[in-house]
């Protein structure tokens, strides 16, 4: 990629292919002009430059771009319309200086501006010839022990029981509450058990196979862990896994061609895929006679906190908890999942884009309390220590998300550490140690394949 450097960049400016800061962080898509809050950012953050394959295509009048009537959703991209996310969005950090949500934000600056002096004095240090390569990582998966283990068959159970019921609703097939019952309680009861895999096995994408089953246990598991930090009553919390299980279940009633289509969408379609909500909505009430707060999160999940959602442009505590807390699992899951029409993010970028709404989506308190169960990099996430040693989160701290707990995987030799050498370092306890980058669970996975 060509380096640009930020002093370079002008409001306006327009590249024929994407520009990205750091870490592949998009800082604006392909023919997306510049605004002046994206050139603010990268001087605040101290980025000197941004990296992008294209070149300046045009510019355009600042005062277009300082209008609020910008769109809300990118007709280009599948996965805006279906989250409500458009990834121009990624490195907004601007929020309320008083707010908790500022301190993590500032915490993410100081630690990106950490790695970024260690990457320098590496680069003027290390010995080539020695240091362990990116490829020499990709020796171990984040799988060897999960697909033998019970915690990995509890979880393909869940996607595989969730699916027959999809299958048999597409089929026309008559189906009961009952059945989406038994599977959140047995989610609920696994959750309990394994909350830390349950976690991983979101991040590592093993499963391939039963797309929208997967992805809909994905966000009741995090709907779920949500729901209990906020501490809302069992009954509700059943309706709220319940309604995460459901969310989506209104995409059968729409064509392939739409749901999985790669390029953008035309308006028709863009409303076809809004119209899935009110498609759950009814097939909830309609065909399994589910219960009306069930009907509601799946009615209300795209609703946004600042009144800009469908289908009711409702505002604020007006939307239902439960829809708001499922609002933020699915924009999660999408974003760490891979689709068809989208490469999947890592969770630690996925956990910054869900800080940088500003209470424009999401429902603050709810994205505190995400950010509280799963850290600034979630549980199974692999990382690259600024030693240079691979290795996965295992554990979180609440009050210091950026210093997780973590299991060697590989050392700052480049030798990958057997399961009869477990080494596990609290980055709270030893501050010599610092996280440097995240790295994209996938490498390992398609290895292995």
């Amino acid at each position: 990629m060509n380096k640009v450097k930020t002093a370079d960049l002008k409001v306006g400016q327009v590249f024929s292919e994407p520009v990205y800061t750091i870490d592949d962080n998009l800082l604006v898509p392909e023919s997306v002009p510049l605004r002046q809050k994206d050139i603010d950012i990268l001087v605040s953050c101290g980025l000197d430059f941004v990296l992008t394959n294209g070149e300046i295509i045009e510019s355009e009048p600042e005062l277009e771009l300082e209008s609020d009537d910008e769109p809300d959703v990118n007709v280009e991209n599948m996965f805006a319309a279906s989250t409500g996310i458009s990834e121009d969005s990624i490195l907004d950090f601007v929020a309320d200086e008083s707010s908790e949500i500022n301190e993590m934000l500032k915490a993410l600056e100081a630690d990106l501006a950490e790695a970024m002096a260690a990457e320098e004095e590496e680069e003027i240090q290390e010995d080539t010839a020695t240091a362990p390569s990116k490829k020499s990582i990709i020796k171990f998966s984040i799988s060897d022990v999960r697909q033998n283990s019970g915690p990995y068959r509890a979880y393909k159970s869940l996607i595989e029981k969730l699916n027959k019921v999809f299958t048999s609703l597409k089929n026309g097939v008559d189906m009961e509450m009952r059945a989406v019952d038994n599977i959140c309680v047995q989610l609920l009861q696994d959750l309990r058990d394994h909350p830390n895999s349950f976690v991983g096995f979101i991040l590592g994408g093993e499963i391939i196979s039963h797309e929208l089953a997967k992805s809909s246990v994905n966000a009741a598991i995090l709907s779920a862990m949500m729901a209990q930090e906020l501490k809302l009553p069992n009954h509700k919390i059943h309706n709220v896994v319940s309604g995460a299980l459901l969310h989506d279940v209104g995409m059968l009633r729409l064509s392939k061609g739409i749901t999985e289509k790669r390029g953008g969408l035309s308006d028709a379609e863009l409303e076809q895929i809004k119209s899935h909500t009110l498609h759950t909505s009814k097939i909830v009430t309609k065909e399994l006679f589910g219960n009306h707060e069930v009907s509601l999160i799946a009615l209300q999940h795209h609703e946004r906190w600042d009144g800009q959602g469908y289908p009711d442009k409702i505002v604020g505590q007006a939307i239902d908890i439960g829809a708001r807390i499922v609002s933020v699992a699915d924009a999660f899951e999408a974003m760490v999942s891979k689709k068809t029409y989208r490469n999947s993010m890592v969770g630690y970028q996925a956990v910054k884009n869900l800080l940088a709404d500003n209470a424009r989506r999401f429902d603050p308190a709810v994205i505190m309390a995400f950010t509280k169960i799963i850290g600034i990099y979630p549980i199974g996430s692999i990382v690259r220590l600024n030693n240079t040693s691979i290795a996965r989160v295992v554990n979180i701290h609440t009050n210091a998300p950026m210093r997780p707990v973590v299991q060697l995987l590989m050392d700052d030799k480049g030798d990958v550490l057997g399961s009869g050498n477990v080494i596990v370092i609290d980055l709270l306890a030893d501050k010599t140690l610092f996280i440097k980058e995240a790295i994209d669970p996938a490498e390992f996975s398609e290895h292995n394949e």
